[in-house]
């Protein structure tokens, strides 16, 4: 005959690590989908003003391959802080000057190797894509002889890229402060409404197959 009373008990200790065991499983789960973004795209915390860029996003993402691979697709994107800096004449830019074009923004520096070496590719991306709808945005960041990053574009031929600079070197702190940037170069894809698609630390090339279809696709090509 069984003892019902003890049958009871048995059950009252054991009900706690059932439910103990329930949540190291859900918590297991939600650990994964932060590891691995499960579920990262579409979610509704994303700004307002941002959601058109989390469609383009989705589209991009599978284009971060091979010379690309190492682009970071927003999962969330926020909007790009108003960058301002000055043009080649000393007038007074901002990011916002290019609302309505996707834009690839690259802080550089002449002390920076990788970036020396990408410039070219930047110059021959913005010739080919550059128009109406695209914008190769390249900034330096030289806080000391103004004219040397000048000199030095013109040395080695870059003839596309228009000069935009930032001797305070603040745009590179306003974005290191969002998250954006942690060394040189630095590159964000932007899309027409300011907001971020991809960011890159480091060089890439930019006039690789894989980069130029990640760019045409942001443009909608």
């Amino acid at each position: 005959m069984t003892d019902r009373p003890d049958e009871a008990k048995r059950e009252a200790r054991t009900r706690p690590l059932a439910w103990l065991a329930l949540a190291v499983v859900a918590g297991a789960a939600a650990g994964l989908a932060a590891v691995y973004g499960m579920g990262g795209f579409g979610r509704n915390d994303v700004d307002a003003g941002c959601r058109p860029a989390l469609e383009t996003a989705r589209r991009l993402a599978p284009l971060a391959r091979g010379e690309v691979a190492a682009v970071s697709v927003a999962e969330q994107p926020r909007p790009i802080p108003d960058l301002t800096f000055v043009d080649g004449s000393g007038g007074r830019k901002s990011l916002g000057d290019w609302r309505g074009r996707i834009v690839l923004l690259n802080l550089w520096a002449t002390w920076c190797v990788p970036c020396r070496k990408e410039m070219p590719a930047l110059d021959a991306l913005q010739a080919r894509l550059g128009g109406p709808g695209f914008q190769v945005v390249a900034i330096n960041i030289d806080t000391r002889d103004p004219e040397k990053p000048r000199t030095w574009l013109r040395e080695i031929g870059i003839s596309h890229l228009g000069y935009y600079a930032d001797p305070s070197a603040k745009v590179f702190q306003d974005l290191k402060a969002a998250g954006w940037a942690f060394g040189m170069p630095t590159t964000l894809l932007v899309d027409r409404q300011g907001c971020e698609l991809g960011a890159l630390a480091g060089p890439a090339e930019w006039m690789s197959e894989d980069a130029v279809k990640l760019v045409e696709a942001a443009i909608g090509r």
